[in-house]
């Protein structure tokens, strides 16, 4: 695959996934901790706000896979 156009569609993967990650944590986060404290809230928010990381790397390295090659 060229590398252009992986890249191209990783941005397209990345952003998708960003954009679905955070609406379906919020809505997890509304529906399930409605009744929770404020430090339940705030430990729920803190993890779910990193987590997505671990697969935007994922993503992020496959587009760079196929880079230049190496001498």
């Amino acid at each position: 695959m060229v590398p252009s156009f992986r890249k191209f569609i990783g941005m397209v993967v990345l952003v998708t996934f960003v954009i679905t990650y955070a609406l379906v944590a919020m809505v997890i986060g509304d529906m399930s901790l409605q009744t929770a404290g404020t430090g339940m809230r705030l430990a729920y928010y803190a993890v779910a706000g990193l987590v997505w990381v671990i697969p935007a790397g994922a993503i992020i390295w496959w587009m760079e896979k196929g880079g230049k090659a190496r001498p």
